[in-house]
């Protein structure tokens, strides 16, 4: 009989534990951003990383979900249980979505295990989010064109105890990248290289 690859032998072979930083945080709070900047800078570095974010996975995986709690706690366990599979595999991966409530980010805590989550906390202030909104979907939702938006009408629970709070009103792109980058690359790191 054959056995199967362990996870052990997949992270073995890549030198990496795989691991999922979930980013969250309003929109326009730099989440996208942070994940392509670490995305980039741990690559650079020699790890495998697979990028997750909430704008296309909702385009995909997730396409036909709604925004009411039903269809969000939905799209964050699809989410996660895709971030678990690559994890499983060895790879880093980096989910950038809002998962607006700290239930709905428990959830995901608990399908992709605590030991390989990550909670990060890109935090901004609104009022600097609503001045970055790139796609105009604040000045909708305050028109009442788009309705259940978190900030406006919808709330934000802000993590209590994040892994790693980003202050991106306060901090550089560059800055938070590295500490993102920082945090994702001591938890990715395998026992021999610690």
């Amino acid at each position: 009989m054959t056995e199967a690859v362990t996870r052990a032998e997949r992270e073995g072979r890549l030198g990496q534990r795989g691991v999922v930083a979930w980013l969250t945080g309003l929109s326009g709070s730099g989440k996208t951003t942070l994940a392509l900047g670490a995305e980039r800078a741990l690559h650079e570095r020699g790890y495998l990383v697979r990028r997750l974010d909430g704008d296309e996975v909702r385009r995909g995986l997730n396409a036909g979900l709604g925004y009411g709690m039903d269809d969000r706690r939905e799209n964050i366990r699809r989410t996660a249980e895709a971030a678990k599979l690559h994890a499983e595999a060895g790879l880093v991966v980096l989910v950038a979505t809002i998962s607006p409530t700290r239930e709905i980010r428990a959830l995901a805590r608990d399908v992709v295990g605590a030991e390989d989550f990550l909670e990060v906390y890109v935090s901004c202030p609104l009022e600097v989010c609503e001045t970055r909104d790139a796609k105009g979907m604040y000045a909708r939702a305050r028109a009442g064109g788009l309705s259940q938006f978190t900030g406006v009408d919808s709330p934000y629970e802000p993590p209590q105890a994040p892994a790693l709070e980003i202050r991106t009103d306060a901090l550089d792109v560059d800055a938070s990248v590295g500490l993102l980058a920082g945090i994702v690359e001591r938890r990715a790191m395998r026992d021999e290289d610690a």
